[in-house]
Protein backbone atom coordinates (compact mmCIF):
# COMPACT_ATOMS: atom_id res chain seq x y z
CA UNK A 1 0.00 0.00 0.00
CA UNK A 2 1.55 3.23 -1.03
CA UNK A 3 1.38 4.85 2.52
CA UNK A 4 4.33 6.64 4.16
CA UNK A 5 5.42 8.84 7.14
CA UNK A 6 4.57 12.81 6.63
CA UNK A 7 8.52 13.34 6.71
CA UNK A 8 8.88 10.76 3.31
CA UNK A 9 5.98 11.33 1.27
CA UNK A 10 6.88 9.94 -2.64
CA UNK A 11 10.30 8.32 -0.98
CA UNK A 12 10.50 4.64 -1.43
CA UNK A 13 9.64 2.93 1.64
CA UNK A 14 11.85 1.88 4.11
CA UNK A 15 13.46 -1.67 5.35
CA UNK A 16 11.15 -3.58 7.52
CA UNK A 17 14.01 -3.35 9.81
CA UNK A 18 15.44 0.02 9.42
CA UNK A 19 16.37 2.18 12.15
CA UNK A 20 13.97 5.45 10.54
CA UNK A 21 10.83 2.80 10.31
CA UNK A 22 8.62 4.65 12.72
CA UNK A 23 7.53 2.65 15.82
CA UNK A 24 4.01 2.03 15.73
CA UNK A 25 3.52 -0.04 18.50
CA UNK A 26 2.02 2.79 20.91
CA UNK A 27 -0.81 3.44 19.00
CA UNK A 28 -1.59 -0.31 18.03
CA UNK A 29 -1.71 -0.36 21.57
CA UNK A 30 -3.76 2.01 22.70
CA UNK A 31 -6.08 1.21 19.20
CA UNK A 32 -7.13 -1.89 21.36
CA UNK A 33 -9.61 -0.28 23.68
CA UNK A 34 -11.13 1.13 20.60
CA UNK A 35 -11.97 -2.15 19.09
CA UNK A 36 -13.08 -3.77 22.86
CA UNK A 37 -15.29 -0.59 23.43
CA UNK A 38 -16.92 -1.55 18.87
CA UNK A 39 -17.29 -5.16 19.75
CA UNK A 40 -18.68 -4.65 23.23
CA UNK A 41 -21.62 -1.69 22.09
CA UNK A 42 -22.25 -4.49 19.23
CA UNK A 43 -22.72 -6.91 21.03
CA UNK A 44 -24.72 -5.94 23.63
CA UNK A 45 -27.86 -6.27 20.88
CA UNK A 46 -27.57 -9.79 21.19
CA UNK A 47 -29.13 -9.27 24.63
CA UNK A 48 -31.53 -6.44 23.65
CA UNK A 49 -33.46 -8.14 21.39
CA UNK A 50 -35.38 -10.81 23.52
CA UNK A 51 -35.37 -8.17 25.82
CA UNK A 52 -37.46 -6.08 23.46
CA UNK A 53 -38.91 -8.89 22.10
CA UNK A 54 -40.67 -9.53 25.32
CA UNK A 55 -40.93 -5.62 26.37
CA UNK A 56 -43.36 -5.42 22.80
CA UNK A 57 -43.93 -8.88 22.58
CA UNK A 58 -42.21 -8.85 19.27
CA UNK A 59 -41.94 -11.15 16.57
CA UNK A 60 -38.54 -12.37 15.60
CA UNK A 61 -39.05 -10.12 12.67
CA UNK A 62 -39.99 -6.73 14.59
CA UNK A 63 -37.22 -7.95 17.21
CA UNK A 64 -34.80 -7.92 14.34
CA UNK A 65 -35.36 -4.47 13.31
CA UNK A 66 -32.83 -3.65 15.80
CA UNK A 67 -30.20 -5.33 13.90
CA UNK A 68 -31.80 -3.68 10.94
CA UNK A 69 -31.64 -0.06 12.53
CA UNK A 70 -28.34 -0.76 14.16
CA UNK A 71 -26.30 -2.02 10.62
CA UNK A 72 -28.31 0.44 8.79
CA UNK A 73 -26.85 2.89 9.93
CA UNK A 74 -23.40 1.41 8.34
CA UNK A 75 -25.40 1.90 4.86
CA UNK A 76 -26.69 5.57 5.67
CA UNK A 77 -23.90 6.72 7.07
CA UNK A 78 -20.30 4.73 5.73
CA UNK A 79 -19.86 7.13 2.47
CA UNK A 80 -20.26 10.06 4.72
CA UNK A 81 -17.93 9.04 7.20
CA UNK A 82 -15.41 7.94 4.87
CA UNK A 83 -15.67 11.70 3.93
CA UNK A 84 -15.50 12.98 7.13
CA UNK A 85 -12.51 11.19 8.04
CA UNK A 86 -10.66 12.61 4.64
CA UNK A 87 -11.33 15.94 6.25
CA UNK A 88 -10.67 15.50 9.79
CA UNK A 89 -7.93 12.63 9.91
CA UNK A 90 -7.95 9.28 11.47
CA UNK A 91 -7.82 10.61 14.96
CA UNK A 92 -10.19 13.11 14.77
CA UNK A 93 -13.05 10.77 12.78
CA UNK A 94 -12.32 8.45 16.16
CA UNK A 95 -13.17 11.40 18.04
CA UNK A 96 -16.56 12.21 16.59
CA UNK A 97 -17.50 8.59 16.40
CA UNK A 98 -16.80 8.09 20.28
CA UNK A 99 -18.51 11.79 20.95
CA UNK A 100 -21.78 10.41 18.96
CA UNK A 101 -21.79 6.95 20.43
CA UNK A 102 -22.16 8.10 23.74
CA UNK A 103 -25.11 10.51 22.28
CA UNK A 104 -26.95 7.39 21.15
CA UNK A 105 -26.23 5.71 24.67
CA UNK A 106 -27.45 8.72 26.44
CA UNK A 107 -31.03 8.43 24.52
CA UNK A 108 -31.95 5.34 25.78
CA UNK A 109 -32.64 6.81 29.36
CA UNK A 110 -35.58 8.69 27.30
CA UNK A 111 -36.56 5.89 25.21
CA UNK A 112 -36.98 2.99 28.28
CA UNK A 113 -38.68 5.67 30.33
CA UNK A 114 -40.98 6.09 27.57
CA UNK A 115 -41.54 2.74 26.79
CA UNK A 116 -41.29 3.39 23.10
CA UNK A 117 -39.96 1.10 20.41
CA UNK A 118 -39.20 3.96 17.80
CA UNK A 119 -37.22 5.82 19.87
CA UNK A 120 -35.21 2.82 21.02
CA UNK A 121 -34.23 2.42 17.58
CA UNK A 122 -33.72 5.98 17.00
CA UNK A 123 -31.31 5.69 20.05
CA UNK A 124 -29.60 2.89 18.25
CA UNK A 125 -29.26 4.55 15.06
CA UNK A 126 -27.20 7.55 16.61
CA UNK A 127 -25.76 4.58 18.72
CA UNK A 128 -24.56 2.83 15.46
CA UNK A 129 -23.35 6.12 13.46
CA UNK A 130 -20.87 6.55 15.81
CA UNK A 131 -19.26 3.65 15.92
CA UNK A 132 -19.78 3.50 12.05
CA UNK A 133 -17.08 6.45 12.29
CA UNK A 134 -15.03 4.50 14.81
CA UNK A 135 -14.95 1.53 12.19
CA UNK A 136 -13.99 3.25 9.37
CA UNK A 137 -11.42 5.51 11.13
CA UNK A 138 -9.98 2.14 13.21
CA UNK A 139 -9.55 -0.22 10.68
CA UNK A 140 -8.20 1.32 7.67
CA UNK A 141 -5.92 2.81 10.09
CA UNK A 142 -4.56 -0.17 11.87
CA UNK A 143 -4.24 -1.76 8.07
CA UNK A 144 -1.97 0.95 6.89
CA UNK A 145 0.34 0.99 10.34
CA UNK A 146 3.17 -1.06 9.15
CA UNK A 147 4.30 -3.50 6.41
CA UNK A 148 1.40 -4.62 4.07
CA UNK A 149 1.90 -7.89 3.62
CA UNK A 150 1.43 -7.92 7.68
CA UNK A 151 -1.60 -5.82 7.28
CA UNK A 152 -4.06 -9.18 7.95
CA UNK A 153 -2.60 -10.36 10.95
CA UNK A 154 -2.26 -7.00 12.53
CA UNK A 155 -5.68 -6.17 12.00
CA UNK A 156 -6.40 -10.07 13.51
CA UNK A 157 -5.27 -9.17 16.46
CA UNK A 158 -6.62 -5.52 17.43
CA UNK A 159 -9.44 -7.40 16.39
CA UNK A 160 -9.60 -10.23 19.07
CA UNK A 161 -10.03 -7.26 21.28
CA UNK A 162 -13.05 -6.77 19.83
CA UNK A 163 -13.86 -10.01 20.10
CA UNK A 164 -12.62 -9.64 24.08
CA UNK A 165 -15.44 -6.97 24.35
CA UNK A 166 -18.29 -9.19 22.36
CA UNK A 167 -17.48 -11.86 24.87
CA UNK A 168 -17.33 -9.74 28.23
CA UNK A 169 -21.03 -8.32 26.78
CA UNK A 170 -22.97 -11.27 26.90
CA UNK A 171 -22.39 -11.87 30.82
CA UNK A 172 -22.58 -8.54 31.62
CA UNK A 173 -25.50 -8.02 29.75
CA UNK A 174 -27.08 -11.29 31.09
CA UNK A 175 -26.20 -10.27 34.74
CA UNK A 176 -27.84 -6.47 34.57
CA UNK A 177 -30.47 -7.07 31.80
CA UNK A 178 -31.69 -10.40 30.90
CA UNK A 179 -31.89 -11.01 34.76
CA UNK A 180 -34.88 -8.70 35.26
CA UNK A 181 -36.42 -10.26 32.35
CA UNK A 182 -39.43 -13.24 33.17
CA UNK A 183 -39.99 -16.41 31.29
CA UNK A 184 -40.47 -15.15 27.38
CA UNK A 185 -43.72 -16.57 27.24
CA UNK A 186 -45.20 -14.30 30.06
CA UNK A 187 -43.05 -11.34 30.43
CA UNK A 188 -45.00 -7.95 29.90
CA UNK A 189 -44.22 -5.16 29.44
CA UNK A 190 -45.44 -3.61 33.51
CA UNK A 191 -43.13 -6.22 34.47
CA UNK A 192 -40.01 -5.46 33.22
CA UNK A 193 -37.53 -3.08 34.84
CA UNK A 194 -36.38 -0.60 32.21
CA UNK A 195 -33.38 0.97 34.52
CA UNK A 196 -32.16 -2.96 33.35
CA UNK A 197 -31.54 -0.70 30.05
CA UNK A 198 -30.57 3.08 31.60
CA UNK A 199 -28.08 2.26 33.96
CA UNK A 200 -25.88 -0.01 32.03
CA UNK A 201 -26.30 2.34 28.59
CA UNK A 202 -25.84 5.40 30.82
CA UNK A 203 -22.32 4.01 32.29
CA UNK A 204 -20.89 3.29 28.14
CA UNK A 205 -21.36 6.38 27.75
CA UNK A 206 -19.38 7.65 30.43
CA UNK A 207 -16.61 5.66 29.42
CA UNK A 208 -17.00 6.64 25.92
CA UNK A 209 -16.57 10.14 27.41
CA UNK A 210 -13.45 9.29 29.03
CA UNK A 211 -11.93 7.32 26.41
CA UNK A 212 -12.67 10.70 24.13
CA UNK A 213 -10.66 12.29 26.43
CA UNK A 214 -7.93 10.43 26.56
CA UNK A 215 -7.79 9.73 23.10
CA UNK A 216 -7.67 13.54 22.27
CA UNK A 217 -4.92 14.06 24.42
CA UNK A 218 -2.81 10.69 22.66
CA UNK A 219 -0.57 11.48 20.17
CA UNK A 220 -1.33 9.48 17.21
CA UNK A 221 1.11 8.86 13.85
CA UNK A 222 -0.03 10.61 10.94
CA UNK A 223 0.02 8.94 7.91
CA UNK A 224 -0.69 10.43 4.51
CA UNK A 225 -0.36 9.20 0.66
CA UNK A 226 2.10 8.76 -1.53
CA UNK A 227 1.44 10.21 -4.92
CA UNK A 228 2.13 7.16 -6.65
CA UNK A 229 -0.12 6.88 -9.55
CA UNK A 230 1.09 3.64 -10.32
CA UNK A 231 -0.73 2.01 -7.70
CA UNK A 232 -3.62 4.46 -7.83
CA UNK A 233 -4.32 6.06 -11.41
CA UNK A 234 -5.84 9.44 -11.95
CA UNK A 235 -9.38 9.15 -12.67
CA UNK A 236 -9.82 6.28 -10.75
CA UNK A 237 -11.99 5.11 -7.74
CA UNK A 238 -12.42 2.67 -5.02
CA UNK A 239 -15.23 1.00 -6.62
CA UNK A 240 -13.22 0.42 -10.04
CA UNK A 241 -11.65 -2.08 -9.00
CA UNK A 242 -12.28 -5.53 -8.97
CA UNK A 243 -11.39 -7.24 -5.91
CA UNK A 244 -12.42 -4.47 -3.89
CA UNK A 245 -16.03 -4.48 -4.98
CA UNK A 246 -16.14 -8.70 -4.13
CA UNK A 247 -14.57 -7.58 -0.88
CA UNK A 248 -17.73 -5.79 -0.23
CA UNK A 249 -19.67 -8.52 -0.94
CA UNK A 250 -18.01 -11.03 1.67
CA UNK A 251 -18.36 -7.85 4.21
CA UNK A 252 -21.61 -8.03 3.81
CA UNK A 253 -22.15 -11.69 3.41
CA UNK A 254 -19.42 -12.14 6.90
CA UNK A 255 -21.39 -9.57 8.98
CA UNK A 256 -24.64 -11.11 8.16
CA UNK A 257 -24.02 -14.15 9.28
CA UNK A 258 -22.26 -13.89 12.28
CA UNK A 259 -24.93 -11.14 13.20
CA UNK A 260 -27.68 -13.70 12.26
CA UNK A 261 -26.21 -16.36 14.16
CA UNK A 262 -25.22 -14.21 17.16
CA UNK A 263 -28.62 -12.54 17.42
CA UNK A 264 -30.64 -15.87 17.69
CA UNK A 265 -28.80 -17.28 19.96
CA UNK A 266 -30.42 -16.74 22.91
CA UNK A 267 -33.80 -18.13 21.31
CA UNK A 268 -32.16 -20.93 20.00
CA UNK A 269 -31.11 -22.62 22.71
CA UNK A 270 -34.45 -21.67 24.66
CA UNK A 271 -35.61 -24.41 21.95
CA UNK A 272 -37.21 -27.00 24.19
CA UNK A 273 -35.24 -29.52 21.46
CA UNK A 274 -32.38 -27.70 21.47
CA UNK A 275 -31.34 -27.08 25.19
CA UNK A 276 -34.64 -25.10 26.71
CA UNK A 277 -32.01 -22.92 28.34
CA UNK A 278 -33.67 -19.99 30.35
CA UNK A 279 -32.69 -16.72 28.76
CA UNK A 280 -30.46 -15.69 31.25
CA UNK A 281 -28.57 -18.66 30.94
CA UNK A 282 -28.91 -18.52 27.57
CA UNK A 283 -27.55 -14.88 27.54
CA UNK A 284 -24.29 -16.35 28.84
CA UNK A 285 -23.69 -18.95 26.66
CA UNK A 286 -23.25 -15.90 24.04
CA UNK A 287 -19.85 -15.29 25.34
CA UNK A 288 -18.55 -18.57 23.91
CA UNK A 289 -19.54 -17.92 20.65
CA UNK A 290 -17.72 -14.46 20.58
CA UNK A 291 -14.88 -15.48 23.16
CA UNK A 292 -14.41 -18.83 20.24
CA UNK A 293 -13.99 -15.40 17.98
CA UNK A 294 -11.05 -14.05 20.45
CA UNK A 295 -9.44 -17.04 20.92
CA UNK A 296 -9.31 -17.31 17.03
CA UNK A 297 -8.42 -14.08 16.68
CA UNK A 298 -5.28 -14.41 18.77
CA UNK A 299 -4.26 -17.78 16.71
CA UNK A 300 -5.01 -15.86 13.63
CA UNK A 301 -2.43 -13.57 14.19
CA UNK A 302 0.08 -16.02 14.07
CA UNK A 303 -1.30 -18.58 11.52
CA UNK A 304 -1.97 -15.38 8.67
CA UNK A 305 1.97 -15.04 9.18
CA UNK A 306 3.16 -18.38 8.23
CA UNK A 307 -0.14 -19.26 6.18
CA UNK A 308 -1.31 -18.27 2.85
CA UNK A 309 -4.42 -15.43 3.84
CA UNK A 310 -7.00 -16.45 1.16
CA UNK A 311 -6.90 -19.93 1.69
CA UNK A 312 -6.93 -19.79 5.72
CA UNK A 313 -10.29 -17.84 5.10
CA UNK A 314 -11.67 -20.32 2.96
CA UNK A 315 -10.94 -22.67 5.37
CA UNK A 316 -12.59 -21.22 8.06
CA UNK A 317 -15.76 -20.26 6.16
CA UNK A 318 -15.70 -24.46 5.03
CA UNK A 319 -15.75 -24.91 8.60
CA UNK A 320 -18.03 -22.94 9.67
CA UNK A 321 -20.55 -24.22 7.12
CA UNK A 322 -19.96 -27.57 8.38
CA UNK A 323 -20.95 -26.43 12.03
CA UNK A 324 -24.04 -24.93 10.76
CA UNK A 325 -25.09 -28.03 9.23
CA UNK A 326 -24.31 -30.15 12.14
CA UNK A 327 -26.45 -28.13 13.93
CA UNK A 328 -29.31 -27.44 12.54
CA UNK A 329 -29.80 -31.88 11.64
CA UNK A 330 -28.92 -32.76 15.45
CA UNK A 331 -30.48 -31.92 18.69
CA UNK A 332 -29.34 -31.06 22.66
CA UNK A 333 -25.96 -30.25 23.15
CA UNK A 334 -24.54 -31.20 20.00
CA UNK A 335 -26.91 -28.78 18.54
CA UNK A 336 -25.53 -26.06 20.90
CA UNK A 337 -22.07 -26.60 20.78
CA UNK A 338 -21.49 -26.93 17.15
CA UNK A 339 -23.29 -23.48 16.33
CA UNK A 340 -21.19 -21.60 19.42
CA UNK A 341 -18.18 -23.01 17.75
CA UNK A 342 -18.58 -20.79 14.68
CA UNK A 343 -17.75 -18.02 16.54
CA UNK A 344 -14.16 -19.46 16.38
CA UNK A 345 -14.12 -20.13 12.38
CA UNK A 346 -15.51 -16.29 12.29
CA UNK A 347 -12.27 -14.83 14.00
CA UNK A 348 -10.32 -14.27 11.37
CA UNK A 349 -12.50 -13.02 8.48
CA UNK A 350 -13.30 -9.07 8.92
CA UNK A 351 -9.80 -8.38 9.20
CA UNK A 352 -8.46 -11.26 6.46
CA UNK A 353 -11.77 -9.65 3.83
CA UNK A 354 -11.01 -6.04 4.51
CA UNK A 355 -7.48 -6.17 4.00
CA UNK A 356 -7.56 -7.92 1.35
CA UNK A 357 -10.17 -5.63 -0.58
CA UNK A 358 -8.00 -2.45 0.54
CA UNK A 359 -4.78 -4.20 -1.24
CA UNK A 360 -2.69 -1.58 -3.34
CA UNK A 361 -5.27 0.93 -3.74
CA UNK A 362 -3.33 3.67 -2.17
CA UNK A 363 -4.87 7.25 -1.69
CA UNK A 364 -8.30 5.10 -2.15
CA UNK A 365 -7.76 3.71 1.12
CA UNK A 366 -10.23 5.70 3.23
CA UNK A 367 -12.83 5.71 0.28
CA UNK A 368 -12.36 2.27 -0.27
CA UNK A 369 -12.88 1.65 3.67
CA UNK A 370 -16.44 4.25 3.71
CA UNK A 371 -17.72 1.22 1.05
CA UNK A 372 -16.51 -1.37 3.34
CA UNK A 373 -18.27 -0.18 6.12
CA UNK A 374 -20.89 0.66 4.06
CA UNK A 375 -21.18 -3.39 3.66
CA UNK A 376 -21.69 -3.69 6.41
CA UNK A 377 -25.44 -3.17 6.25
CA UNK A 378 -25.51 -7.23 5.76
CA UNK A 379 -25.49 -7.17 9.64
CA UNK A 380 -28.98 -5.52 8.94
CA UNK A 381 -30.53 -7.31 6.00
CA UNK A 382 -29.49 -11.26 6.20
CA UNK A 383 -30.60 -11.19 10.00
CA UNK A 384 -34.01 -9.57 8.46
CA UNK A 385 -34.07 -12.12 6.25
CA UNK A 386 -33.35 -14.95 8.42
CA UNK A 387 -36.11 -13.86 10.64
CA UNK A 388 -38.50 -14.08 7.68
CA UNK A 389 -37.27 -17.50 7.36
CA UNK A 390 -37.58 -18.11 10.84
CA UNK A 391 -41.23 -17.06 11.45
CA UNK A 392 -42.37 -19.01 7.91
CA UNK A 393 -40.95 -22.24 8.55
CA UNK A 394 -38.53 -22.78 12.03
CA UNK A 395 -36.22 -21.07 14.21
CA UNK A 396 -33.46 -24.23 13.56
CA UNK A 397 -33.74 -24.35 10.02
CA UNK A 398 -33.61 -20.62 9.45
CA UNK A 399 -29.71 -21.38 10.12
CA UNK A 400 -29.10 -22.67 6.60
CA UNK A 401 -29.19 -18.73 5.19
CA UNK A 402 -25.91 -17.56 7.13
CA UNK A 403 -24.38 -21.13 5.70
CA UNK A 404 -25.07 -20.02 2.00
CA UNK A 405 -23.45 -16.69 3.21
CA UNK A 406 -20.15 -18.91 4.03
CA UNK A 407 -20.08 -20.42 1.41
CA UNK A 408 -19.60 -17.16 -0.95
CA UNK A 409 -16.47 -15.88 1.40
CA UNK A 410 -15.09 -19.57 0.48
CA UNK A 411 -15.19 -18.56 -2.80
CA UNK A 412 -13.51 -14.96 -2.27
CA UNK A 413 -10.78 -16.49 0.03
CA UNK A 414 -10.20 -18.96 -2.73
CA UNK A 415 -10.32 -16.41 -5.60
CA UNK A 416 -12.31 -13.25 -5.19
CA UNK A 417 -9.43 -11.39 -3.78
CA UNK A 418 -7.08 -11.65 -6.13
CA UNK A 419 -6.35 -7.71 -7.95
CA UNK A 420 -7.48 -7.34 -11.06
CA UNK A 421 -6.97 -3.96 -13.22
CA UNK A 422 -8.95 -1.62 -12.03
CA UNK A 423 -12.07 -1.33 -14.57
CA UNK A 424 -13.10 2.23 -15.45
Amino acid sequence: MALVAPSAVGAPPAADHDQNTPNYTPALSSLTVLFFMMGFITCLNDILIPYLKAIFALSYTQANLINFCFFGAYFVMGIPAGRLVQRLGYKGGMLVGFLIAALGCVLFYPAAASRSYGLFLAALFVLATGVVLLQVAGNPYVAILGPARSAPARLTLTQAFNSLGTTVAPLLGAALILSHLPDLETASAAAIDVRAVQTPYLAIAAVLLVISGLLWWLKLPKIVHAPDETVAPAGQQAWHYRHLVLGMVGIFAYVGGEVAIGSHIVSYLHLPEVMNLTPKLAGKMVAYYWGGAMVGRFIGAYLLNKFNPGRLLAFNAVGAVILLLISVSTTGATAMWSLLAVGLMNSIMFATIFTMAVAGLGRHTEQASGLLNVAIVGGAVVPLLFALVADASTLQWAFILPGLCYLYIVWYGLKGHVPQPAAR
